[in-house]
């Protein structure tokens, strides 16, 4: 079977959901990394590795208007406006997801 230009097909041992601790595509979220402090980030989908059961999320976003996709622990996502000069203000949301009122 042909695959389309620019598609690549996922990994059977790769579950990814766009929904996670409350989020879903598209929602802001906080990073806590000195690297990237002052960039602002949208949640995209969280990952599992069904194999080794390691998790990670995937945001995209950056400094200045950036695009970019990035992937960092679940440990490292916080609520969008918790995060300030590299200090959480709130739990990651790994322990205190964001539940649907």
């Amino acid at each position: 079977m042909a695959r389309s230009p620019g598609k690549t097909a996922a990994a059977s041992h790769l579950e990814r959901s766009d929904a996670w601790a409350g989020l879903k595509s598209g929602d802001p979220v906080d990073v806590l990394d000195d690297r990237e402090r002052g960039a602002s980030w949208r949640f995209v989908a969280c990952v599992t590795n069904l194999a080794t059961e390691e998790r990670w999320v995937e945001v995209v976003g950056g400094r200045g208007g950036d695009q970019r996709r990035r992937s960092f622990r679940v440990d490292q996502l916080y609520p969008h406006r918790s995060v300030r000069g590299g200090v959480a203000t709130a739990a990651p949301l790994l322990d205190a997801p964001r539940l649907p009122l």
